[in-house]
């Protein structure tokens, strides 16, 4: 029990546990990554293990406070932007709104706290995980909402930076060093094209099926630049996670 106890994952508790430690102020935290490229450097589960990590950061933080509960992480989600590439997985639209609302049903049933904190480790979710907060809300009787943490970071600086860039390598190079291959890289940083980049993924007035093999968008399936990555960056970005989920928790709560 201490190791559940420190961590606060419900996958080690057992169902006693659960009866005994939850309430109906406790919050859950479900960390949603995916399976797909991330450029010839980072792993296919770059994302899966950056949900996870920003998850347990944020729990540790705010356990004491807001009394948070880890779920198990999905870890294949909607990624059809990547699916050029081989070892991508991803559902499709209609399987993915189909998963949060069973999520979201067997939570209601088997748990005692409505509160549902969903942290999105992959920006392609944005989308449909918006329109599902909905039904959430309105069929499962959730209190909800996601926190999306690359969007603290994301498009700033002369490169923008959307994936696999200097954010997600500074952060791999934080929490699963032996897993980014910098060696594989070109000597020579190739620059995605700022303005292209600009108008068909950042522009918020129009929204684009963009795919992340388009040459004017990216190099080896990479926006942004990984060449200037940094462990010291990365874990500075998780601390500004962690630290920016207490006010969005807090919110949650009042919400309730």
């Amino acid at each position: 029990m201490a190791s559940a106890g420190s961590e606060r994952l419900l996958g080690e508790l057992t169902f006693e546990d659960v009866s005994r430690q939850l309430n109906a102020r406790s919050v859950l935290v479900l960390p949603i990554g995916s399976i797909e490229q991330h450029g010839p450097h980072l792993p296919l589960n770059t994302d899966v293990l950056i949900a996870e990590a920003l998850s347990q950061a944020v729990v540790r933080r705010w356990a004491p406070t807001f009394d948070l509960w880890q779920l198990p992480t999905v870890s294949i989600s909607f990624a059809r932007e990547h699916e050029w590439a081989a070892g991508t997985l991803s559902l499709s639209m209609s399987a993915m709104v189909q998963l949060i609302a069973d999520l979201g049903r067997t939570i209601r049933r088997s748990l005692p706290t409505r509160n549902l904190l969903i942290l999105n480790g992959h920006g392609g979710n944005r989308g449909v995980l918006e329109a599902a907060l909905r039904d959430l809300r309105a069929d499962a009787g959730l209190n909800v909402c996601v926190f999306h943490p690359a969007a603290l970071s994301d498009g700033l600086g002369a490169i923008p930076e959307i994936h696999g860039g200097k954010n997600e390598t500074s952060i791999m190079l934080a929490i699963a060093p032996h897993l980014v291959r910098l060696d594989r890289l070109s000597h020579e940083p190739q620059e995605p094209n700022a303005v292209t980049v600009q108008e068909r993924i950042l522009d918020l007035a129009v929204t684009w099926p963009w795919s992340s093999d388009e040459e004017r968008l990216a190099r080896a399936g990479v926006i942004g630049d990984p060449h200037a990555a940094a462990p010291e960056f990365g874990q500075q970005l998780i601390e500004q996670a962690a630290a920016r989920a207490g006010d969005i928790i807090r919110r949650l709560i009042e919400n309730a």
